[in-house]
């Protein structure tokens, strides 16, 4: 349970930051809220030979609404994305998302945007940005790019960052006006990480739902949007029946992975019921 050796860089700026990434690229491991990154560290399954620690960085530390979008920088901590009023108000599903994360004590720690660039398929923010069509922002010393959420999970715990980049911003675009919502999910215990569960958002008219989000958690090697499923939303009025045929939709073609605390058929009929209750609540 003790890390492999390293050397430490403890930057003060975001331009020291950067030259760090560009020195040492592949070497190097950024250490954020470390809420992750140390238990890897301990179980040798990281072993960077130069941790990165960018929370002095405190330029990335911001929660802001800025043109109708709300703006998270890369350090908010993640008991700060949950008190927020502005998140409540306006992104109510990453209220409800960030408040299951683990326990009070690793969301005070925790980063969004550490939790981000993690990339676990089994963690709720990943799952509620990739429903609300968030976007990431990278930078690196050859400059910034911004990556759509389909793109920057490419697999269990990778994204589209290169190793020389830093993820800065995340930005999240406004919630369809009068949208309802819901985040569910099922754990063995409170806090752990959940077996399944799903994000939902669905705005909609007198005809029928106009608009339809649906992103699964535990159910693939990344967040996965469960677009069939939201083409049998749209058009209909949201009720029980409607809800269950979505629902059955967003798994029929899933295989999660299975383990001790459930099988693979087991979390699919779980993911199941999760959607179904997500688009009861948000209806």
């Amino acid at each position: 349970m003790k890390p492999p050796p390293f050397e430490y860089q403890d930057p003060r700026s975001l331009d020291d930051a950067m030259g760090l990434l560009a020195e040492h690229g592949e070497e190097g491991k950024v250490l954020a809220g470390g809420q992750s990154l140390v238990p890897l560290l301990n179980f040798r399954l990281a072993q960077p030979s130069v941790l990165i620690d960018v929370n002095r960085v405190s330029e990335l530390s911001y929660l802001r609404r800025r043109d109708g979008r709300l703006q998270i920088g890369a350090l908010c901590r993640q008991s700060r994305l949950e008190q927020s009023p502005v998140t409540r108000e306006n992104w109510g599903l990453l209220t409800e998302a960030v408040g299951l994360v683990a326990h009070q004590q690793i969301r005070n720690r925790g980063t969004v945007g550490g939790s981000a660039a993690h990339a676990d398929p089994a963690a709720e923010l990943p799952v509620a940005l990739t429903a609300l069509q968030a976007r990431f922002k990278a930078r690196s010393a050859r400059g910034d790019r911004v990556i759509g959420a389909d793109d920057f999970f490419v697999t269990h715990l990778t994204t589209a960052l290169e190793p020389d980049e830093l993820l800065v911003e995340v930005e999240v675009p406004p919630m369809p006006e009068g949208a309802g919502f819901a985040f569910e999910e099922y754990s063995r215990r409170h806090g752990d990480f959940a077996l399944g569960g799903a994000a939902v958002l669905v705005a909609s008219n007198g005809g029928g739902v106009t608009e339809a989000r649906i992103a699964l958690l535990g159910a693939a090697d990344t967040p996965l949007r469960a677009r069939e499923a939201e083409d049998v939303l749209r058009g209909h009025k949201l009720d029980q029946g409607v809800a269950a045929d979505a629902a059955k939709t967003a798994v029929r073609d899933i295989e999660p992975t299975g383990d001790i605390h459930g099988s693979s058929s087991y979390r699919k009929r779980l993911i199941e019921a999760m959607v179904r209750r997500a688009l009861v609540r948000a209806a």
